[in-house]
C-alpha cells in the first residue's frame, strides 16, 4: 500500500534531502512538501497524508503550533518532529503531542528512524 508523506521544513535543502532519502527507501510513497506550518496545516486538511516530518523552528507558526492545529482535525497522522532543537523541553512537548522526536542533521539514519516509527505505527 502506498503511503503519503508530508515533509514540512522552511529549508528547501532539508526538504530535498528528506525527499531523496525517503524515496530511496520507500520508492512507492507519494511525497508532498510544505515550506511552513500554515502551508502544512492546509495540506493536511486537503490531502490527509499518513505521515508527516515536521521541523520545529519555522517562520510564522512553528512546528509545535502546526502539530497542535493538525491534531485538532486529524489525530491519525503519524508525525515525527525532525529538528535540530534538542532541548529536553522540546522533547517533552513533542511527547505531549504524541509525536516522535528525530534529531537533525538529515542523515539516512535519521530518516530511517522516522520511517521505522511511521511503519511500526501504521
Amino acid at each position: 500500500m502506498a503511503h503519503t508523506l508530508l515533509i514540512v521544513d522552511d529549508s528547501a535543502v532539508s526538504r530535498m534531502m528528506i525527499r531523496a532519502k525517503t524515496a530511496q527507501m520507500q520508492p512507492d510513497w507519494v511525497i508532498l512538501e510544505a515550506a511552513n506550518g500554515a502551508e502544512a496545516v492546509d495540506l493536511v486538511r486537503s490531502k490527509s497524508p499518513d505521515f508527516i516530518t515536521m521541523d520545529v523552528n519555522m517562520p510564522g507558526i512553528n512546528g509545535f503550533e502546526a502539530v497542535t492545529q493538525i491534531r485538532a482535525f486529524n489525530d491519525s497522522a503519524r508525525i515525527a518532529m525532525l529538528t535540530a532543537n534538542i532541548q529536553e523541553s522540546s522533547r517533552q512537548r513533542a511527547a505531549g503531542l504524541q509525536v516522535t522526536f528525530v534529531q537533525k542533521p538529515v542523515t539516512l539514519a535519521a530518516i530511517r528512524q522516522a520511517i521505522d516509527y511511521f511503519l511500526a505505527s501504521s
